[in-house]
């Protein structure tokens, strides 16, 4: 792999112009159909084969003016002053509300006995559509109803599921980006490398991002998804693009000709770029093994943009070094033409890792014991769809959820539905009846509200309200508490749904699908490292350091979104249950990200050792020169996914924040201080490799042993001129 990296990067060097212009050519054609097939996003996270989306489905055929999302309208009345005393200004609303672009009806609270406290009613509106299917048009209609009740002093918020909109990204996490920026300044000493790095990397989520919106036409994508890939897409982008460019200047001040830098950068770093990206890749896609298709979406549409910036960075990146020549080294070091250049062995990285070395049991115990307990949290993890009263204090969802429990209660924003449907009218009504009688006496239920009836009368809506909000475990409890009361009923198909009940469904899946696909995660993770490093104890190193990150940045994420621990440094208004599919995203993202790291620090120690070093000296060699660019590159990516906790969308935060923590953790703690202890502990035996599997594993040359033997063997080239 390394030697057909080598040429590739030589080509795309020689090549510059025509390789930028077919880039740029990708990028408008992605831009353009982006522009005319984009599609809408949904927010509706929807699972085949559960209960819940059971009855969704029956609805849509057997009642399918109740299949569509709802809306809540909720008035309070002046203190001082009764709903009742109001009612002509409600009926007004209710009115209006019944003439809305793409409402099939509203119900008026005096005929559904929708009031409470004699100061608050809701108005129910039912839609035709789903909600991701609501138009911006429909919505904002609704949103603005109730001018008039607003002008006689009635105080009007908008809720209910119609009012799930997209996290909106602005230009806070951007910060991020500009951390990044810095950084490369830094590390660089040069404008033009880190000009050109960041470039490069903008580049390749952009392609990446105008793809994934060309396709959102043809497939159903979460409102999430975008901003899942975008996040990654920098993050990883940046971080590729800053290895080839470290190797190529590294390879120039050794005294190597530019073009012939690059090759040897793309062959090498590029290897060790294309294995990280594939391990990132194969664990996104490997979300598909759970068999949930809004993950499965979230999990191509991420890996997609990965995919991208790795292309981007073995092919574009070296085109970009043809420009930039000498100048992406400081100043002081453009006059180097030849004659290696030895390495400062006095640097931070060296003085780290003899540290390390020297102190490495207590190191090992203080690191697993620290991480360890850091996890401890995590016991008490519980996730959930959250609903609008997670949302960010201020949108009108949350204002109209705020409402509704301060006059009905928290169980009236996590109502649940029940559909009893069978072949007449009458067995049907029976049913009804009969479940009605079972949920007398339910623990933690207020009340089932009157059904509603479709046409033919065969099949009925039972509204159910829970005393609690709809996180809530009491809630959990109920759900499966009304399933077991009514399954004994015959003759009638009886199902749960409603918002609650599909968050609660979902949620359950993704709780059973997590230690099967952690399984598939680390069992991958040993199986790859195999491959890589020619070894059976490094791997299983390295998994164990994966489960130390992945427990520790659990437990912190608890800590602070579930606990409320430190909430508002995060900008959290309400902490609850975590997203429930932020766990399982995040293990399948921070393994690849865990391997990247992996691979940069240990193939160097791997690469000094095949080369003659002694185990001990290969490990300190490995990190003094690694140890630079992949602290470069861990705050890079720290600080790109930081950047998204200023978005005011706690699922987005979450994601930002969990996505950012386990980087540091991972790169700092486990990879830079942990391995370099236990690998130069284990001695030898780190790299040892029974006979007859050596002879099974393929021989991947991340370290570009094959590439040396062929450049030693190859006649010289002419350079090319820059």
């Amino acid at each position: 792999m390394a030697t057909v990296l080598y040429r590739l990067g030589r080509a795309s060097f020689r090549h510059r112009w025509l390789v930028l212009i077919v880039w740029i050519v990708v990028l408008g054609a992605l831009g353009g159909a982006a522009a005319a097939f984009r599609g809408p996003t949904s927010s509706d996270f929807t699972m085949p084969g559960t209960e819940s989306q059971r009855a969704i489905d029956a609805l849509k055929t057997q009642f399918p003016e109740a299949a569509g999302a709802t809306g809540t309208i909720v008035v309070k009345v002046p203190d001082g002053q009764t709903v009742a005393a109001n009612k002509d200004a409600i009926d007004a609303l209710v009115l209006e509300a019944n003439k809305l672009p793409g409402v099939v009806g509203a119900m008026s609270p005096f005929q559904t006995g929708a009031v409470s406290k004699d100061q608050y009613a809701m108005i129910t509106v039912q839609f035709k559509e789903r909600a991701d299917k609501v138009t911006d048009e429909q919505r904002s209609a609704y949103e603005a109803s109730g001018a008039a009740a607003q002008q006689a002093g009635l105080r009007v918020e908008h809720g209910g599921e119609v009012m799930n909109a997209e996290p909106e990204v602005g230009g806070k996490e951007g910060i991020g980006v500009a951390i990044a920026l810095v950084v490369l300044l830094v590390t660089f000493g040069s404008l033009v490398a880190a000009g050109m790095t960041m470039l490069n990397a903008l580049l390749g989520v952009g392609a990446g991002m105008a793809g994934l919106y060309a396709l959102s036409g043809v497939i159903s994508l979460t409102s999430t998804a975008p901003v899942l890939a975008l996040m990654l897409g920098l993050a990883v982008g940046i971080d590729y693009s800053l290895f080839i460019t470290s190797r190529h200047r590294q390879h120039l001040v050794e005294g190597l000709e530019p073009e012939e830098a690059a090759g040897r950068a793309v062959g090498t770093a590029g290897s060790a770029v294309v294995f990280a990206g594939a391990t990132v890749v194969i664990a996104l896609a490997g979300l598909a093994v759970v068999n949930i298709p809004f993950l499965t979406v979230m999990g191509l549409a991420a890996a997609g943009t990965v995919a991208v910036a790795v292309l981007v960075a073995i092919t574009l990146q070296p085109a970009l070094l043809a420009f930039a020549g000498r100048r992406v080294l400081p100043r002081k070091q453009r006059q180097v033409t030849g004659g290696n250049v030895a390495h400062h062995t006095q640097n931070f990285g060296f003085r780290w890792a003899r540290g390390i070395t020297r102190l490495r049991i207590p190191v090992i115990l203080v690191g697993v014991v620290g991480l360890a307990a850091l996890a401890f949290p995590a016991a008490d993890m519980r996730i959930a769809l959250p609903g609008a009263s997670a949302g960010p204090v201020g949108t009108p969802a949350r204002e109209a959820a705020d409402l509704i429990e301060e006059g009905f209660g928290p169980g009236f924003n996590g109502r649940l539905l029940m559909v009893v449907s069978s072949d007449s009218a009458e067995t049907t009504a029976k049913a009804t009846q009969d479940a009605m009688a079972r949920l007398q006496g339910t623990e933690n239920l207020i009340a089932v509200a009157p059904a509603n009836l479709s046409q033919d009368k065969q099949t009925q809506l039972l509204a159910i309200i829970p005393k609690t909000g709809p996180t809530d475990a009491a809630t959990e409890d109920l759900v499966h508490a009304v399933r077991e009361k009514v399954r004994g009923i015959d003759g009638a198909d009886i199902a749960l749904t409603g918002q609650t009940a599909v968050g609660i469904d979902v949620s359950e899946k993704l709780s059973d699908a997590m230690p099967v696909y952690l399984l598939l995660v680390v069992g991958l993770s040993v199986l790859l490292l195999m491959l890589v490093f020619r070894s059976i104890l490094v791997p299983l190193k390295a998994a164990a350091g994966f489960l130390l990150t992945v427990g520790a940045t659990f437990g912190i994420t608890v800590a602070v979104f579930q606990q409320g621990h430190l909430a508002s440094l995060v900008g959290l208004d309400t902490p609850g249950p975590l997203v429930s599919f932020l766990p399982i995203l995040l293990i399948g993202i921070l393994f690849g990200l865990a391997m990247d790291y992996e691979v940069f620090l240990v193939s160097r120690m791997r690469e000094d050792y095949v080369h003659g070093a002694s185990a001990h000296e290969a490990t300190i060699s490995g990190m003094g020169h690694g140890a630079r660019v992949v602290t470069a590159a861990a705050i890079i990516m720290t600080s790109v996914f930081a950047g998204f906790i200023l978005v005011d969308d706690p699922v987005i935060k979450s994601m930002g924040f969990a996505l950012a923590i386990g980087v540091a953790i991972d790169a700092f703690i486990v990879r830079m201080t942990i391995v370099p202890a236990i690998v130069s502990l284990l001695g030898r035996a780190a790299w040892w490799l029974p006979g007859w599997l050596n002879k099974l594993l393929p021989n991947v040359d991340i370290e570009g042993e094959k590439l040396r033997h062929h450049l030693a063997t190859e006649p010289e080239r002419e350079p090319a001129h820059v």
